[in-house]
C-alpha cells in the first residue's frame, strides 16, 4: 500500500476516534452546556485524583477564601468548602489564582496574596491531607521584585518546579513567565530561576502574558498561557500554546496563536489547567465572561476539549477557536442543572454557601427561635453582608424578616464596601438605598401606615443590571417600590462580579432577624 495512502487511512482513524461519542444507557450521546461551574469562578486549578476530580479558583476579596469543588465527570461539581477559612496571616485580600497538586498523599496549595506589610502580591503555599477539612498555611513561599503572582507547578525528573508570572508591575520591562525547582516537600524555592517565555510587546501578547498551565506528552512539555486583558467590560484575553523538548527550554511558541478567542457567547477565554481523563481526553477548565450576563455573573467555569494533531505534535481545540455552548460529555452522566436555595431558619444553621468582603470582619452567625441573626460589625456604609454566587443574571431573590426599630436590614447586591444596591426596612420604614464610589443615597423612601410583625423583601435581577424591587405583609399583596428597575452598572468590580444576600446597618453590634431566604433561577 502506498505510504501517503497510509497516510491518509491513519488521519481518518485518528479523526474518527476523536469525534468518537460516549452514550448513555438509552443510546444518546450525552453533552454539556457550559458553564460547567457557573458563577465567579475564574482562574480555575483543575486536578484528577483516580477517578475524582478538584477545582479551586480565585475568590478575589471574597470570603471564606478560594472555594473548591469535586466531581466524577468534569460536568457537574459539588461545593466542598474553602482552602482557608481565616486568612493567612500575612495577607490582606488579591486572592488569585491557587494551583492545586497532589503529591505522595498530600493536597498543596500555591496561591497569589497581597502581603499586608507593603500590600504587594506574592505566592504562598499551604498544605492538606484532607482537602475537605481546610489546609494548613505555611506562609509566604516566593516574592519577587513588584509582584509574584499565578503559580504553576510541575514535576521534572521527579523534581517539583515552580513557574509563575513576573514583572507585571515592573515598568519598561517585559512580562515574563518564569520557573525555579523547589526543595522536595515543596515548600521552599531552592533553584535559581529561569525564563520560560517572554512577552511579545506587540500582537495579541502586548496587554500582558500570565496564567500558564504545563503538561507533558511525548518528547514535548506544552504550554497553554493567557494573553493581553484579564478582566472587566474591557478585557480582550486570549489563549496561546507553547512547547519545548526541556522545561528550561527553548519554548516555541505556537504559529497559530491565538487558539482560543472570545464569540457572542463566551467573552475573554483564558487561565486554566489541562488535565487527562482516564480514557486520555485532554480536557482544559478555564474561565470565561458569559455573553449575556457578562461582569455582572463573572469569570465562570467552561471546559474545552484538546486534541492532537499526530502530524505537527500540536493540539487544537476541538471545536475551533472560541468556547463551546454544548460539547461532548465525558462520560454518560447527564448534565444537572444548578439548584436554586429555599432555606427555613428552624432548629439548626443550614450549610448555606455564604460570602463575605474580606476587607471588613467577618459577621458571626447565630440561629435563635427559628430566625438567623448576625449583627452589624463592620464600619462601611453598606454595614455588615453575607451573600451568595450568582449562577445567573437574570434571577429572583427574596427573605422574610422581622423588622426592628434601630436596625435596616435590607437584600443587598453588593459590588464591595463602597458600591451596593439594596432595599430594607427599619421598623415601619422602607428603604431603597444605593452606595456608589463610597456615597450614601436614598433613591426611594416609604412609609408604612403601621408596623409589620414581618416582611418579604424580594429583587428580581435582569442579566445581573437591572433590578426591579417589591415587597409584601404577611397578609398583603407584592407592591413594587420604583414603577421602573434600577440600573446596577457600577457594581461590578474589576476582577469579580457581585453578590447578592442580606445586610444589616445601623449601630454596631445590633443584629438581623431573618426567616428564610430563597434563591431561584428560570
Amino acid at each position: 500500500m502506498p505510504s501517503s495512502l497510509v497516510k491518509i487511512l491513519l488521519c481518518i482513524l485518528i479523526s474518527v476516534q476523536a469525534m468518537a461519542q460516549p452514550v448513555n444507557s438509552t443510546g444518546v450521546t450525552t453533552t454539556y452546556r457550559n458553564p460547567v461551574i457557573p458563577g465567579d469562578f475564574a482562574d480555575p486549578s483543575l486536578l484528577r485524583v483516580g477517578d475524582t476530580y478538584y477545582a479551586v479558583g480565585t475568590s478575589s476579596e471574597w470570603g471564606p477564601v478560594f472555594p473548591i469543588y469535586t466531581s466524577k465527570d468534569l460536568v457537574n461539581w459539588t461545593y466542598v468548602g474553602p482552602v482557608f477559612h481565616k486568612l493567612p496571616a500575612w495577607t490582606m485580600g488579591s486572592f488569585w489564582a491557587p494551583e492545586l497538586v497532589y503529591r505522595q498523599g498530600t493536597y498543596y496549595v500555591y496561591y497569589t496574596a497581597r502581603r499586608k506589610s507593603d500590600q504587594h502580591s506574592f505566592i504562598g503555599v499551604a498544605t492538606s491531607r484532607d482537602l475537605r477539612s481546610g489546609f494548613t498555611d505555611h506562609g509566604l513561599l516566593l516574592e519577587w521584585t513588584s509582584e509574584a503572582i499565578d503559580p504553576f507547578i510541575i514535576d521534572d525528573g521527579g523534581k517539583p518546579y515552580i513557574t509563575w508570572k513576573a514583572y507585571g508591575l515592573d515598568k519598561g520591562k517585559s512580562i515574563e513567565l518564569l520557573g525555579a525547582e523547589l526543595s522536595a516537600d515543596g515548600l521552599k524555592v531552592v533553584g535559581q530561576h529561569f525564563t520560560l517565555l517572554t512577552a511579545d510587546r506587540s500582537g495579541w501578547e502586548a496587554g500582558g502574558m500570565e496564567g500558564q498551565a504545563l503538561f507533558k506528552r511525548g518528547k514535548y512539555y506544552y504550554m497553554t498561557y493567557s494573553g493581553n486583558a484579564c478582566c472587566g467590560p474591557r478585557c480582550n484575553y486570549q489563549v496561546g500554546l507553547a512547547r519545548a523538548e526541556k522545561l528550561r527550554g527553548p519554548w516555541e511558541k505556537f504559529s497559530g496563536n491565538p487558539v482560543l478567542v472570545s464569540d457572542d457567547t463566551w467573552k475573554c477565554p483564558g487561565h486554566g489547567t489541562v488535565v487527562t481523563t482516564p480514557d486520555n481526553r485532554y480536557v482544559y477548565l478555564h474561565h470565561a465572561y458569559s455573553g449575556t450576563d457578562f461582569t455582572f455573573t463573572g469569570r465562570q467555569g467552561v471546559l474545552s476539549e484538546l486534541v492532537w494533531n499526530d502530524q505537527t505534535q500540536w493540539p487544537t481545540f476541538r471545536y475551533g477557536t472560541s468556547v463551546p455552548a454544548q460539547a461532548e460529555a465525558f462520560g454518560g452522566t447527564a448534565q444537572q442543572k444548578a439548584p436554586g436555595l429555599a432555606v427555613q431558619f428552624t432548629d439548626k444553621i443550614p450549610a448555606i454557601p455564604w460570602t463575605w468582603d474580606v476587607s471588613q470582619p467577618e459577621p458571626p452567625i447565630t440561629l435563635q427561635a427559628g430566625q438567623l441573626q448576625f449583627p452589624n460589625v463592620a464600619g462601611s456604609p453598606t454595614g455588615s453582608f453575607l451573600g451568595l454566587v450568582i449562577n445567573k443574571g437574570t434571577y429572583t431573590f427574596s427573605t422574610d424578616l422581622t423588622p426592628q426599630a434601630n436596625v435596616l436590614q435590607s437584600i443587598c447586591v453588593y459590588g464591595d464596601a463602597n458600591n451596593a444596591l439594596g432595599f430594607g426596612i427599619r421598623s415601619d420604614s422602607l428603604e431603597l438605598w444605593q452606595v456608589k464610589d463610597g456615597v450614601r443615597q436614598v433613591l426611594k423612601h416609604h412609609h408604612l401606615p403601621e408596623k409589620a410583625s414581618a416582611i418579604t423583601l424580594q429583587v428580581r435581577s435582569h442579566v445581573g443590571q437591572y433590578y426591579a424591587f417589591s415587597w409584601q405583609t404577611v397578609s398583603g399583596k407584592p407592591q413594587p417600590i420604583t414603577t421602573e428597575p434600577v440600573s446596577g452598572s457600577f457594581l461590578p468590580r474589576w476582577d469579580r462580579a457581585p453578590r447578592i444576600g442580606i445586610s444589616v446597618s445601623g449601630p454596631l453590634n445590633t443584629h438581623s432577624l431573618i426567616r428564610s431566604v430563597s434563591m431561584t433561577y428560570p
